[in-house]
């Protein structure tokens, strides 16, 4: 018998959407029962992140309507990451495959034949790795590529054009299980886990409906999550800049000292003046770096969880 599939997907004021994604996700799903590749158990779990619409009431009458949708209601909003891990938590025991996507039908969703050709070739992840951008502006190809590279560089071991598509094994989510900070950024976390990799690629599509989750403010904060998750060299370039700067000013005052002896004017009032805002400046970026580091160990060794579910839909369960 084919194995059972889960696709989890984190809904946040999703109403507008979820209608169209729905239909798209349950024929999908439909034929790939019928041609033998997964299970008819197989379920589309819709995870509501707290959302302010009718998002919950939309999901519970497609539960109501159809036994292929299931649903995850979280007490309240935790973040799109959190909410993508307590869908693929929820689905852990009760599926062999588990596949995550968006709700803005942005995601191609023909790429889950191949992932699921890939799980059943041997591959306990397989991430969906955009093909190209050229569909974004030139300010976002720019922002999201530089913003991989740039995690690269220090130290955080990202695929490369993949954001939170990707199939992984009830192994695979097991291995992830294991992870508990509380600080999450599971681009990150997923490559950790090792088991064997594969990589579907799929052109990404326009949003069909509704707002980006995702505007530039916290794009940047999700980059600065998942440095500072994932890696500890911000620390130690702290570090060789701070080398670098006391290298500098033993030079200069030995530079100073000759000066003096040879009789030269010190001037240089105004490189001065530069040179205590610009180490002052060096000295602010230096402890709010660290400063970041220390918020995250106080909120590991609180230990609070990371979610908390409130309700799931299952007709599983419910027979």
């Amino acid at each position: 018998m084919a194995d059972i599939l889960y696709i989890v997907v984190p809904c946040y004021n999703e109403e507008a959407v979820l209608p169209e994604t729905s239909a798209r996700l349950r024929a999908k799903l439909e034929a790939l029962i019928a041609a033998d590749k997964i299970s008819p158990d197989s379920r589309i779990l819709f995870v509501n992140d707290g959302s302010r619409d009718r998002t919950w009431a939309l999901i519970s009458q497609l539960h109501q309507e159809n036994p292929v949708f299931s649903g995850a209601n979280l007490t309240r909003n935790r973040g799109h990451q959190n909410a993508l891990l307590a869908g693929l938590m929820t689905a852990k025991d009760r599926a062999d495959m588990v596949i995550s996507m968006d709700a803005d039908l942005q995601d191609d969703i023909n790429a889950v034949d191949a992932m699921v050709d890939q799980y059943y070739a041997g591959c306990d992840i397989v991430y969906g790795v955009r093909s190209s951008r050229e569909k974004d502006t030139f300010f976002k190809r720019f922002t999201a590529e530089g913003f991989y590279r740039v995690m690269r560089f220090l130290g955080a071991d990202t695929v490369f054009n993949h954001a939170d598509y990707r199939l992984m094994s009830r192994r695979a989510l097991e291995g992830l299980a294991e992870f508990k900070e509380v600080n999450l950024f599971l681009r990150g976390i997923v490559p950790m886990i090792g088991y064997t990799t594969g990589i579907v690629e799929y052109q990404r599509g326009e949003r069909f409906a509704g707002e980006s989750k995702y505007p530039l403010k916290k794009m940047l904060s999700f980059a600065m999550e998942g440095i500072t998750s994932l890696s500890t060299k911000p620390i130690r370039y702290i570090t060789l800049l701070g080398f670098l700067i006391f290298l500098i000013s033993m030079i200069s005052l030995i530079y100073s000292i000759v000066r003096w002896a040879n009789g030269a004017t010190v001037l240089g009032w105004a490189s001065v003046f530069c040179s205590v805002w610009a180490i002052g400046g060096l000295i602010l970026l230096s402890l709010g770096i660290i400063g970041e580091y220390i918020g995250k160990i106080y909120l590991e060794t609180k230990g609070r969880p990371r979610f908390l579910l409130k309700e799931v839909l299952d007709r599983h369960e419910e027979n």
